[in-house]
């Protein structure tokens, strides 16, 4: 199966470490999430695999990608018009994307605030208009970085529910988390980076019940920073 996604000899000087990717590929359907601790460089691969940094080497091949980053922008506009604003960008006749975001706010929870400011949901509702907003303009992949690090367990279920359903649809999800239960719960694989470099890529019932390297062992058991 064609991959949606594929990076080849990425390399990006970073503030304290070289990111180098030989070689990563997503597939359709595929969770991979993108283990490693703090500064590790997560959030500059998924960057770069957004299209928002260009690497100093290497090359991306894939469909349209789209990018949620941990603290999503919102317009100060109601909560309908954030949910079709994608749509609209992307040309959309305005009924055709008002009645689609229509749908999609009832099945993420958030109709009955379809006419209030945006800016006033919590951080929950917040998360899942910004992940329905990226859903309606169906993206290949998508690229999330720690969708869920703030949020109650209720609202990461409900995003959790989301983004199994995007990977059922065929699209690829690469997601950038520090919650391994998260990993376990979603992923089909596991990449752990560390310093930039990438450590292990792996099945996640592997990575996580038998690391091959050990610094992903020491990331495991909290011994690795």
């Amino acid at each position: 199966m064609k991959p949606v996604l594929l990076a080849e000899g990425i390399r990006h000087r970073h503030p304290g470490f070289v990111l180098e990717v030989e070689g990563l590929l997503v597939h359709p359907g595929e969770v991979l999430a993108v283990l490693g601790s703090s500064g590790s460089g997560k959030t500059t691969l998924l960057r770069i695999l957004a299209g928002l940094l260009s690497p100093e080497a290497g090359r991306l091949e894939g469909g349209f990608r789209a990018y949620l980053p941990q603290t999503p922008p919102l317009l100060r506009r109601s909560v309908l018009e954030n949910a079709a604003s994608g749509l609209l960008l992307h040309g959309t006749p305005r009924r055709e994307a008002f009645r689609r975001a229509e749908v999609l706010l009832k099945r993420v929870g958030l109709w009955e605030k379809a006419h209030r400011p945006a800016r006033g949901l919590s951080g929950g509702e917040a998360v899942r208009l910004a992940l329905a907003r990226t859903l309606l303009v169906e993206p290949s992949v998508l690229l999330l970085d720690e969708p869920t690090a703030s949020l109650d367990p209720a609202n990461t279920a409900q995003v959790e529910v989301l983004l199994k359903k995007a990977s059922r649809e065929g699209r690829g999800v690469v997601l950038a988390t520090h919650d391994l239960f998260q990993a376990r719960r979603l992923a089909n694989r596991v990449l752990f980076l560390h310093l930039g470099q990438v450590v292990e890529v792996a099945p996640a019932s592997r990575f996580f019940q038998a690391p091959q390297d050990p610094r992903s062992r020491a990331f495991l058991e909290g011994r690795l920073f």
